[in-house]
């Protein structure tokens, strides 16, 4: 079996649904959720003003964390916000953190402080494991190589990607070029560019643990997936229609 081989009947387990851009609609959380729920995925990721919504949408299914994210999209926001942001978070039920990192400061050479804000918000989540987002379509690969050293110095548990806010998309070279940087030191998750079962089975070859993917790709991953380990589903009778999605 190859190192990151994945069973496709359980491929929700290395999948978070997120519905986090901006014009997001309850329309589009409620889809998340049932989509969540449907295919046993391990994350719903929304926006912090949905959060306790999802929550609560969510308190039977044991098996799938909600994320808290935090200074979505751009990491700007002063240490102080961050961590009050990430403990706010935690408080409402979240059991993972996705953080954006200071993209501008790192792009400034300003490292001890990009190391010193993720290190502040690993510290408020105590267990509570913290993604940190590169947001690599501004970065060069010198910065994304320099960021993913200063995440794992932070003690970050994922380097992600992006945000998927981004203009452009994480390719299988962006996942060999982290996994290259941080070996075994922390995990990879991929956002943004995901859009199809075949991109992400060769990103998991190239070492990629998790992938963030937005409601309206990750209908048509998990169905594909479903369909080639020989899974009918029935979407539209359950209230998630491919169609609905795009």
């Amino acid at each position: 079996m190859k190192l990151f081989e994945i069973d496709l009947k359980k491929i929700g387990r290395i999948i978070d649904v997120s519905a986090v851009r901006t014009d997001v609609t309850m329309d589009e959380v409620d889809k998340m959720i049932e989509i969540v729920k449907k295919y046993n995925c391990v994350c719903a990721s929304p926006m912090p003003w949905i959060t306790k919504y999802t929550l609560d949408k969510l308190k039977d299914t044991p098996d799938a964390v909600v994320t808290g994210v935090v200074s979505f999209p751009g990491g700007g926001e002063t240490t102080f916000i961050k961590v009050a942001t990430a403990k706010d978070m935690i408080s409402l039920g979240c059991r993972e953190l996705d953080m954006v990192m200071n993209v501008s400061a790192l792009k400034s050479g300003m490292y001890d402080l990009v190391r010193d804000d993720m290190k502040a918000v690993v510290d408020a989540a105590g267990d509570v494991p913290v993604k940190s987002i590169l947001e690599i379509c501004y970065l060069t690969e010198d910065e994304i190589k320099r960021g993913s050293e200063l995440a794992v110095e932070a003690g970050i548990t994922f380097v992600k990607t992006g945000t998927g806010w981004g203009p452009k998309p994480t390719t299988v070279d962006t996942i060999k070029l982290i996994k290259s940087v941080i070996g075994n030191s922390a995990y990879i998750k991929a956002a943004g560019g995901v859009r199809d079962l075949d991109t992400l089975l060769e990103m998991r070859e190239a070492g990629c643990d998790r992938f963030g993917i937005g409601v309206r790709s990750a209908l048509t991953i998990l169905s594909e997936a479903y369909s080639r380990a020989g899974i009918i589903t029935k979407d539209s009778s359950e209230g998630v229609s491919q169609t609905d999605l795009y």
